[in-house]
């Protein structure tokens, strides 16, 4: 669907304009590193538009790492994008720095008039770990502590926002399956309170770009992992819940089918189809780094997501 000859690209995320245009954001960084794995801390926010999610065009990138010294001055990880009362996008992202042997990951936010120019806001981060339910400052992954993919939606009461974060519960091995849901909530989407988990841990080291939304009338939990326990029996997976905000029971999480696939998101077509749409890990044995084309899904009464033929 969308790659780029000198880009890799992976994580994305999307959202849809007054005009029908759906514009997605994803990780790039460069395969003049020659090493899929230097990605990480040379991580930029892409940006490309389209009219029916398979068509492409790409635009001017987002967001770049700040200038040093800053909590992002490294790496700009994954995010979301919403639309505020004030008619204005706002982009939640994942901010690092490196402090010497692993980097330390935050929530941080840019706000945009016309989703091509964005403007960081404020100098600090938006979102810390809370010590009293997160690990904090600990070096728990390949990447540190677990404290990023913010992924914001309105609370289905009308009551504020919600805020869902890849997040390591205190206390726990994240590497054999303390990885959890962070959960942060805000009435103007300046100010967040974090509060405690969404989920208990599950067997997965860490549960990274979650997602909820409702397909076919079932509230449904996203999300993908590779450590942990449980992943041997698949890298994405989908729990069924009680509402938008859970709660989660990771005992109901089914693999979704999506083979050599990673980081999938639901997103809606011009008809309001769910397709699911995530990026190409491997391809001949070599790291790929582009999106793939989207396809369509439904819910089953087996609790998954499933392909439709």
């Amino acid at each position: 669907m969308l790659r780029l000859p000198d880009h890799w690209l992976w994580d994305s995320w999307y959202t849809t304009d007054d005009d029908g245009r759906h514009h997605v954001f994803f990780l790039r960084a460069s395969r003049a590193l020659l090493d899929p794995e230097r990605r990480h801390r040379r991580a930029s926010i892409g940006h490309a538009v389209s009219a029916d999610l398979r068509n492409w065009e790409l635009t001017a990138d987002a967001l770049v790492p700040a200038d040093a010294p800053a909590w992002d001055d490294l790496a700009t990880w994954t995010g979301s994008v919403v639309r505020g009362p004030d008619r204005r996008w706002y982009l939640f992202y994942t901010g690092v720095r490196d402090d010497g042997d692993h980097v330390v990951q935050r929530i941080g936010l840019a706000i945009s008039e016309d989703l091509h120019t964005w403007h960081r806001f404020g100098e600090k981060p938006l979102v810390e770990p809370d010590p009293t339910w997160y690990e904090h400052c600990g070096r728990a992954d390949w990447a540190g502590e677990a404290w990023r993919d913010p992924w914001v939606f309105p609370s289905p009461d009308g009551d504020g926002w919600h805020m869902l974060i890849t997040a390591h519960a205190k206390g726990e091995d994240p590497l054999r399956g303390g990885g959890v849901v962070g959960h942060a909530r805000s009435s103007d989407l300046l100010t967040w309170r974090v509060g405690p988990p969404l989920t208990r841990p599950g067997g997965f080291g860490h549960l990274e770009v979650p997602q909820v939304a409702v397909v076919d009338g079932q509230p449904l939990l996203l999300f993908c992992s590779n450590v942990g326990e449980r992943v041997a029996a698949g890298k994405v997976w989908v729990v069924p819940g009680p509402s938008m905000t859970g709660p989660w029971d990771l005992s109901l999480a089914r693999p979704v089918a999506c083979p050599g696939w990673y980081a999938p998101r639901l997103v809606r077509d011009g008809d309001f189809r769910w397709h699911l749409i995530g990026f190409v890990e491997e391809r001949d044995g070599a790291f790929a780094g582009e999106l793939a084309d989207p396809v369509p899904v439904r819910y089953t009464d087996a609790g998954g997501l499933e392909p439709l033929t």
